[in-house]
């Protein structure tokens, strides 16, 4: 019951942190801590102690790397490519998803922004390499996704 719970409350985050980083551009740290919050009870209820620091190490991990990516990327071009909340997201979904499913998640985000800059692009706004698109959005629909796959057991054949 606490996980079911916890996906129903996800979803929801994962609804509002969409509606905000699309009209003001930013992830609120609550609801990145929320997300974090929910997979790590989600973790504990289904692996115990052992889950919970398994899936906390992965979340640490995976925000570090993350955050790494990030720091190389303005180095090397002068600008962000990610904001931090995004690196914070990537991080809370790694409680959620594992590190293992991350890549899936980063996938399914980056394609479903580029078919919104596509469809952006068809219906007449002018999209350069300049142009910021909200990350944060496409990130919570991959997570979304890589979860439900993963409950499917769809994506443990892929690895």
């Amino acid at each position: 019951m606490l996980v079911l719970f916890c996906l129903l409350l996800l979803g929801c985050a994962c609804l509002a942190l969409a509606w905000i980083d699309f009209r003001a551009g930013i992830i609120p740290d609550a609801i990145n801590l929320a997300i974090a919050v929910l997979g790590a009870a989600r973790a504990a209820a289904l692996g115990g102690w052992s889950g919970l620091a398994q899936a906390a190490a992965e979340g640490i991990v995976i925000g570090a790397l993350i955050w790494l990516l990030r720091r190389l990327y303005f180095m090397l071009r002068g600008l962000q490519g990610l904001g931090l909340g995004d690196v914070k997201l990537l991080a809370a979904s790694a409680l959620w998803v594992g590190a293992e499913g991350i890549p899936t998640q980063l996938l399914v985000a980056s394609v479903a922004a580029l078919l919104a800059a596509a469809g952006l692009q068809l219906g007449g706004q002018a999209m350069t390499r300049q142009t910021a698109l909200p990350f944060g959005p496409f990130l919570a629909l991959g997570l979304l996704v890589t979860l439900a796959l993963q409950q499917t057991d769809w994506l443990n054949g892929l690895y």
